[in-house]
């Protein structure tokens, strides 16, 4: 195994122990974790940017096919709201989607401080996604 791949498999096993104390926690065979909270599905990848450099990028699909035609006005005032994470909206087919996503270098956090960062932007996307549904 590779250091990168060592690097981010580690991360990643801390970040599955980490959200195991809130959400039923899935593994990928790419080592990716999936999982919901408050009905928002959301996952976990690890990266090596750089050499020494890990990160952990989480993504939280906040909303789907949004009929509004008002969705990227009501998101861009909701990510100046000082979110963690960036809110980001995408126009499909369907409507909008609506996605939260969090990068950070996670390397030397114990799984107690990563499961309480990790939980601030997941719980920060299930606001959002209340929101969304509560201005609909």
């Amino acid at each position: 195994m590779s250091r990168e791949a060592a690097t981010t498999a580690g991360l990643l096993i801390i970040a599955r122990e980490a959200m195991e104390q809130f959400v039923d926690v899935h593994v990928d065979d790419d080592g990716a974790l999936s999982f919901r909270h408050a009905g928002v599905p959301c996952a976990i990848q690890g990266v090596e940017l750089v050499e020494g450099l890990a990160v952990l990028s989480l993504t939280c699909v906040v909303a789907w096919d949004l009929a509004d035609t008002d969705t990227p006005r009501r998101v861009a005032e909701r990510a100046g709201q000082g979110l963690f994470g960036t809110l980001g909206a995408v126009a499909t087919e369907q409507g909008w989607d609506v996605t939260l996503r969090y990068a950070f270098p996670a390397e030397g956090l114990a799984v107690g401080p990563l499961g309480t960062l990790l939980m601030l932007v997941v719980s920060t996307a299930a606001r959002v996604r209340g929101d969304l549904a509560a201005d609909a």
